[in-house]
């Protein structure tokens, strides 16, 4: 009896699964009955069209603003719907455009009837957060914008104000990601006007986690502009993590909790960076699972982290699992994926620097740029960054694998090209004083050293050591790396041995100071000093530096040996509460 009714089981989901493809196969005959079927139904039946690459059915259908809207009350088939919406993308279909524009007019539609608000405030931001999750943050923004037009039309109760704030704090999210900064900073303006019209009027209890850790992440990205904007950063990040509440959504902790990591990071604050981010990271694994972009979210800043942390090899394996995920959920053609393949790519950099098989780097960097080429109707920041990883990559290939004088010089004439046009992106979005414009700087100064141009080289360097001085101060880790480029460049090129002993102190102290005794960097700058002593004929230094790097080297492979695997499959997540005590009592 029991296994004849396991077969039935068996026999009742085949049944449905075929009804599903016979009423696909006859869709268009079925399409005005198709508004009675429950919205899960629905949902099989539209992903059995993508299945069968059926696009163009599909495109009419998922183009239908209220039939998608349908479609993203299905919340436990998020990644299906992803994978859908991201085929038809690149399928040609504009469905995401389709969407946006639909919006736009259905709010201009319903702006003169208020009790229609509040129905087409909700779907607005459930299809702008879906495409912001999506990668489309242009139509996601179209969307939100039109959103909180609406919204502030009606009348400032607590309510209304409360939602006009997630507008917000959605809108927010999509323009920073995308560095649309004038538009966020109005946002941001509005956001915190609309706070305070809520403190005016008693109404003090109000969580803000969410939107705090979005002001987080707008001066994270804005760092690039100047040193204050790495202090707001942190202290919006301290804010929001102030204010989380195991009843938040998960999906709200695990954002604030890796927004915070980064701030940390940025602050070199690695043992409270390292706190947040493994438990964003065992958090986003239990709540989502592993094949979710949410769980690639924060394998991408667990590798920030890694990488910066000087974990380089454990930084590779988490980038890797984390473009893996994004690939399979949003294809080749997705602003995610190029971002994933552009950190793969300077990991891999960072990695093989001194082996010099850079060849897996410079695929990962060629096809972000591909991507965000075929993106971006025009010039984009983004590629400024993807650019210029690229351009390293084929720097180092020039100087380590060319097999002739030719190649090495079309090589670094290539990557000349690369760096001038990050730089001139650069120059054009942030303007001249700020750290990104200098870190292109500084990248110009080491090429012009491999292509034995000395005079500009050094221009270079210091115009780059200038700006991150007056921006970061002087002890940062990004002033530290470009006063040993400079004194790379004196010791090997210019035989202006005390000018290059003097910058390599100077680094070191800035390392010794952030990373200890073990970082990798330091390799770079004892090898230096050793060839400065060397050729100053000062053996009692050339001895004494030799003992040291020796030291470094034992601590070096202590240290690697110690790395343990990033990701522990089976740790489970602390409470929050327990996560936010120990970050404050460190």
């Amino acid at each position: 009896m029991a296994e004849g009714r396991k077969k039935l089981v068996q026999s009742t989901k085949t049944l449905y699964k075929l009804s599903v493809s016979a009423i696909a196969d006859r869709l268009l005959t079925y399409r005005k009955h198709l508004v009675y079927l429950p919205e899960n139904v629905l949902f099989d039946l539209y992903y059995q069209l993508y299945q069968e690459r059926r696009l163009c059915l599909l495109g009419m259908e998922l183009g239908d603003l209220e039939t998608f809207s349908r479609m993203l009350n299905v919340t436990n088939r998020r990644v299906h719907l992803l994978q859908s919406f991201q085929a038809l993308m690149d399928h040609g279909t504009m469905v995401g455009k389709e969407l946006a524009i639909s919006y736009d007019i259905c709010c201009i539609r319903v702006e003169e009837n208020l009790a229609a608000h509040d129905k087409v405030i909700n779907v607005g931001l459930r299809l702008g957060e879906f495409l912001s999750d999506a990668g489309w943050y242009t139509e996601s923004e179209r969307v939100l914008l039109a959103c909180k037009k609406l919204s502030i039309l009606d009348e400032p109760t607590p309510e209304n104000l409360c939602r006009t704030l997630k507008c917000c704090c959605k809108l927010l999210h999509a323009q920073a990601a995308y560095y649309t900064f004038r538009g966020a900073s109005e946002t941001h303006q509005l956001a915190m006007n609309t706070i305070q019209q809520l403190r005016c009027g008693g109404h003090t209890n109000n969580n803000y986690a969410a939107l705090y850790g979005e002001f987080s992440v707008l001066f994270f990205i804005r760092i690039a502009f100047m040193i204050r904007f790495a202090i707001l950063c942190f202290r919006w990040g301290i804010e929001a993590l102030k204010q989380l509440k195991p009843s938040l959504p998960p999906r709200v902790i695990i954002d604030v909790l890796r927004q915070v990591a980064k701030s940390c990071v940025v602050k070199r604050e690695f043992q409270k960076a390292g706190l947040l981010i493994r438990q964003a990271v065992y958090l986003a694994k239990e709540i989502f699972d592993t094949d979710h972009p949410k769980y690639s979210d924060v394998l991408i800043d667990y590798g920030f982290y890694l990488l910066n942390y000087d974990c380089i090899v454990n930084s590779v394996s988490v980038y890797k699992a984390a473009l893996d995920i994004r690939k399979a959920i949003f294809g080749k053609a997705n602003l995610h994926v190029a971002l994933a393949h552009e950190d793969l790519a300077y990991a891999l950099y960072v990695r093989e620097y001194n082996s010099g098989k850079f060849q897996e780097a410079s695929d990962h960097a060629g096809k972000a740029i591909d991507i965000m080429e075929k993106l971006f109707a025009g010039v984009h920041i983004m590629l400024a960054s993807a650019k210029r990883v690229k351009a390293l990559i084929l720097e180092e290939i020039a100087l380590d694998n060319a097999p002739m004088p030719l190649s090495e010089q079309t090589l670094l004439q290539k990557s000349e090209c690369l760096h001038l046009s990050a730089l001139q992106l650069s120059k054009t979005t942030f303007g001249e004083i700020n750290v990104q414009t200098a870190k292109h700087y500084g990248n110009l100064g080491r090429l012009y050293q491999s292509m034995r141009k000395f005079e500009e080289a050094e221009a270079m360097h210091l115009k780059s050591i200038s700006i991150k001085e007056k921006l970061l101060g002087p002890e940062d880790y990004e002033v530290g790396l470009s006063v040993g480029h400079l004194a790379s460049l004196y010791n090997f090129h210019m035989n202006r041995y005390r000018d290059a002993e003097k910058l390599y102190y100077r680094s070191i102290a800035i390392s010794l100071k952030l990373f200890g005794k073990s970082y990798s960097g330091l390799e770079y700058d004892y090898r230096g000093l050793l060839h400065v002593y060397t050729k100053l004929d000062e053996r009692d230094k050339v001895l004494e530096y030799t003992d040291i790097f020796n030291h470094w080297k034992e601590l070096r492979d202590k240290y690697a040996q110690s790395e343990d695997q990033p990701i522990d499959l089976q740790k489970r997540p602390q409470p929050i509460e327990e996560v936010i005590s120990a970050f404050f009592s460190m």
